[in-house]
């Protein structure tokens, strides 16, 4: 299963972004805003930085000791009365969660916000089985009107503004009110309502899953997620397998982190803690509790170099101190996951083949880094991404052993080094458009594939200052 989204390449995507004057103004106000609210809770918490280093250590820990806390985990799921499946694939992944549909003869799914369920695909593979799946968290649900992508982890339909929503929902929907946000959202609220009421199945994701109790803990804003985990009898959870923290202390820690750095609030309208099914006098909650506890391609980074990658808490502050993400969007990532952990994680889970232009996707200035609440070392991972990728482009090829053999002898002759500089103009001017070349041949086009070249001056620069001090001295 690819977590590749749309069919365009790296170039086009970016030219899409770089066109859309619309998503880059929303992206720079927004990142604006988030940056300033992040700051300033941040301040309200004390030092900083003291709570970075614990989250980061507490992230380190967990994943030193993930199969530990899994195991846990699981153990206390099911003394609650829920049911833990372990999906090696995003495929074993959905097998599952369809047989759980056609058991309860499931017509329609409803569904809070999960970045997982995006990346292994559970509402095609839903519908497949002839479910209706029903998004309910806002933004998801325009997008899924839409038949869009989501652009940002936190914020997903950060890329429309609110007459693109009217026409969606006047097209999907049949609504006849204004664009006027606060009318937008109560028609949505009207129409998901319905849904809450009438499904079969509730579907969420995890922010974290607490080993010692069972726990699956939702961090939300628009309480969604709770009419999804109390009106269905049956409910399915889907996590990374890395979503997981060793106690209830160590979650207050993350969430802190998390809600800071995500929105710049002190804590999100609702943080929902789900522990099984409902119990004997409870009047809500489900009758069937599933955690399905998703792979994915996780367990191949750990123990690598990468592994600090499975720290991420999903809040976006990384993206949204990206100036790369500024400039071209989500979209242009071509990942469920965009930014600059898009770009690292995206290779990692589903390979270099279809995602090597990622990790180019930065200017490694470190903004991420810096911003990171768990510390994740963003552009060292892009960095040695990019390693990665040129090892693999030149194995087994001695040619560019011969070219720097070559180099080397040229550069270190005055008079070849000095005829050749005068040459390069006129050589290169059938590639030289404006000053610069943008399809180089032979060693430059890997360069120009993804940068213009300047081409070379007409002449040295002890030449140009030669001919301007004898024009000094005639004159």
């Amino acid at each position: 299963m690819s977590i590749k989204i749309g069919k365009k390449t790296y170039a086009e995507r970016i030219q899409d972004g770089i066109d859309n004057a619309f998503m880059r103004q929303a992206v720079s106000s927004a990142q604006g805003r988030f940056r300033s609210g992040r700051l300033k809770a941040a301040e309200d918490l004390g030092d900083w930085e003291e709570w970075r280093t614990l989250g980061e250590e507490i992230r380190s820990h967990t994943m030193e000791n993930l199969d530990y806390y899994l195991h846990q985990l699981s153990e206390q799921v099911e003394k609650l009365g829920g049911t833990v499946y372990f999906a090696k694939t995003a495929e074993e992944a959905n097998q599952y969660v369809q047989k759980i549909a056609r058991e309860k003869e499931a017509k329609k799914v409803v569904k809070s916000k999960s970045m997982v369920t995006e990346e292994i695909g559970l509402n095609e593979a839903l519908e497949e089985s002839g479910c209706e799946v029903v998004e309910s968290d806002l933004g998801e649900w325009i997008l899924q009107l839409d038949e869009d992508p989501p652009s940002h982890i936190v914020t997903p339909a950060l890329h429309k503004n609110k007459e693109q929503i009217r026409e969606t929902f006047v097209e999907k929907k049949g609504y006849t009110g204004s664009d006027q946000p606060e009318e937008l959202a109560a028609f949505a609220r009207e129409q998901l309502r319905q849904d809450f009421l009438s499904a079969d199945i509730g579907v969420t994701g995890c922010n974290f899953a607490v080993a010692e109790s069972g726990a699956v803990t939702l961090v939300t804003n628009e309480g969604n997620a709770r009419m999804v985990t109390s009106l269905p009898d049956t409910q399915i959870s889907v996590m990374g397998m890395e979503r997981i923290v060793p106690t209830w202390e160590d979650l207050e820690v993350v969430v802190s982190l998390l809600t800071r750095s995500a929105v710049g609030q002190k804590l999100t309208s609702y943080i929902t803690a789900l522990t099984g099914t409902k119990l004997e006098g409870e009047v809500d909650g489900p009758e069937d509790f599933h955690l399905v506890i998703v792979d994915n391609g996780r367990s191949k980074i750990l123990g690598t170099e990468f592994q600090s990658a499975l720290h991420c808490i999903r809040c976006a502050a990384c993206i949204n101190a990206c100036p790369v993400y500024r400039h071209v969007g989500g979209h242009s990532y071509g990942s469920i996951y965009p930014g600059p952990i898009g770009a690292v994680l995206t290779p990692l889970l589903d390979g270099y083949e279809d995602h090597k232009d990622l990790p180019y996707a930065s200017t490694l200035c470190a903004a991420c880094t810096e911003a990171c609440p768990v510390k994740i070392p963003l552009h060292e991972h892009l960095i040695r991404h990019r390693e990665i990728i040129v090892e693999r482009e030149n194995m087994g090829s001695k040619a560019e052993g011969v070219m720097m053999k070559g180099y080397a002898k040229w550069a270190s002759t005055s008079a070849a080094y000095k005829l050749s500089t005068k040459m390069a103009h006129t050589a290169l001017k059938p590639w030289t458009e404006d000053d610069y070349i943008s399809n180089g041949p032979g060693p430059l086009k890997g360069w120009t594939d993804s940068r213009d070249f300047p081409a070379p001056a007409r002449q040295s620069f002890r030449s140009w200052y030669k001919q301007r001090e004898k024009r000094r001295n005639d004159g």
